[in-house]
């Protein structure tokens, strides 16, 4: 194969979804090009901006905290599982939550888990709604508060 079809094969790949280099690469391998026919698609993707770090971890940040409301520490993971640098990742994350409220997107994180009239009411729910808001990418202290916050409102 050459580096030709390495370089068309990647460009169907990234007419289908943004993807990091990292991943272009990776699937390229899968599909039985060399390492140096995936090294010339790639700096020539780089070359043309076919291929941008920065680009997909912005758009993996905005995904990930507007649609699927989830915070700082569990956007930066998922961009780095695209195998992007926590420092591309760091930039894409200040520059995204920069620009919103973290205090409303909790908010509208626990909004979410509190449909149907159902609130914080004792300590096993409040302990669940602790785990997903963490796991969610959330700071603990912060969450914390605001539960106890719910819990008070509640009483």
């Amino acid at each position: 194969m050459s580096s030709t079809r390495a370089y068309l094969d990647a460009l169907r790949m990234l007419a289908r979804r943004e993807l990091s280099e990292a991943q272009v690469r990776q699937r390229l391998a899968r599909r039985s090009h060399d390492s140096d026919q995936i090294d010339d698609a790639v700096a020539r993707l780089k070359q043309e901006g076919a291929i941008d770090d920065r680009r997909v971890a912005e758009a993996i940040a905005r995904t990930e905290m507007s649609l699927r409301k989830r915070g700082r520490l569990r956007v930066k993971r998922k961009i780095e599982s695209a195998g992007i640098s926590s420092a591309v990742a760091k930039g894409a994350i200040d520059e995204t939550f920069d620009a919103i409220d973290a205090d409303a997107l909790l908010e509208a994180a626990l909004a979410k888990r509190l449909r149907h009239g159902k609130s914080v009411s004792n300590d096993r729910e409040f302990n669940r709604l602790y785990r997903y808001l963490v796991s969610q990418g959330f700071e603990p202290d912060r969450v914390l508060a605001r539960l106890k916050r719910a819990r008070q409102d509640r009483e």
